[in-house]
């Protein structure tokens, strides 16, 4: 799939609090505010975990403290009976729709579905056997590398490209929720990009948009970025999520920071040139008659820049004029013996 850079996608998650009206609604904002794709979640509470209340699967920490993960994932999950809906929906606004599937399952699931691409999270990253069916399709894969080492992403792609994903991107991601700034080291997208020859894109849970913005500059072509409605207060990720026309306003932000970095080569707008009269030349600063020697008292580099440029200041002193010239004017070629 075509994915034309800086490439915006908006993931619901659970942001749709467990109704289908907000999941459209959600769909409905991220395509009025310019978003280029919007994102599901594949997966069952069972397909995920299994209910249990040994303290393995407790959360102990962070904004999800408290709950079991099956529990947490009852809360979240989107149902599988909502996915074609939402997939119709998407298709009649006219904007791209495809999911994060969390196992196998989901995988053949999605694809009935006739799923565009696929995004493996980064808790999923290093389960190879999810990796190789997603890679199977043949389709897109947007990866995420939230925890992960670079030989543990190295595995994760050689086994994706073994099995017939054709192109893959990768995602540079912290995984904490929600991640500080200071978390970040976003020189890891160049450094992605420099290992794997692909695309690089970033998951931002950061909770304003300097990172976003600093990405791109970094060469990050994607961001995923958690979306809500206008004044939305609940929602399991709503604390990290852009609300309703902030969608608008990162879009923007992100398309001129990715439009202001150019080309891939030295560049100089024509615009520029204009502006170069406004360099240093050489000028007469006192009146100098033909045979006159040029010297520091009569010549000096100033702006404008309408005579000869200053580097030619020393290997003109000492030689003599070919002309009378009136103080002020611009020292030019024609005036040197």
């Amino acid at each position: 799939m075509k994915i034309k850079a800086p490439y915006l996608v908006a993931e619901i998650s659970a942001n749709h609090c467990g109704k289908l009206d907000i999941a459209k609604k959600l769909i409905r904002t991220a395509k009025a505010n310019n978003a280029d794709a919007v994102k599901l979640q594949t997966y069952t509470p069972d397909t995920m975990t299994i209910k249990s209340k040994k303290k393995y699967f407790k959360i102990k920490s962070g904004l999800w403290r408290g709950y079991s993960l099956w529990d947490l994932y009852n809360k979240a999950h989107t149902p599988l009976s909502w996915h074609k809906e939402l997939f119709d929906y998407a298709k009649k606004l006219g904007i791209t729709i495809f999911s994060t599937p969390f196992d196998e399952t989901a995988v053949d699931f999605l694809e009935k579905l006739n799923c565009p691409m696929y995004k493996i999270a980064s808790f999923e990253m290093t389960d190879l056997p999810l990796i190789k069916k997603v890679a199977q399709t043949k389709k897109t894969m947007i990866i995420s590398t939230g925890m992960s080492s670079l030989d543990e992403i190295d595995e994760t792609f050689k086994v994706a490209k073994k099995n017939g994903a054709k192109e893959i991107i990768l995602l540079y991601c912290v995984s904490n929720y929600p991640a500080k700034n200071k978390d970040f080291n976003l020189n890891n997208i160049q450094i992605l990009k420099n290992k794997f020859n692909c695309k690089v894109g970033l998951s931002d849970h950061s909770l304003d948009n300097t990172i976003a913005i600093s990405s791109i500059a970094a060469g990050a072509e994607i961001v995923e970025k958690h979306i809500g409605l206008d004044g939305q207060k609940n929602g399991l990720d709503i604390k990290f999520s852009l609300k309703g026309k902030k969608i608008k306003v990162f879009k923007k932000l992100i398309s001129e920071t990715y439009n202001s970095m150019g080309k891939n080569f030295f560049y100089r707008n024509p615009s520029e040139e204009k502006s170069k009269i406004f360099r240093r030349s050489i000028f007469a600063v006192k009146d100098i008659k033909v045979g006159e020697k040029f010297t520091k008292k009569n010549i000096r580099r100033i702006r404008p820049g309408y005579g000869l440029e200053p580097k030619l200041f020393d290997k003109i002193l000492g030689k003599k004029s070919k002309n009378n010239i009136n103080a002020g004017d611009p020292l030019k070629k024609k005036h040197i013996k």
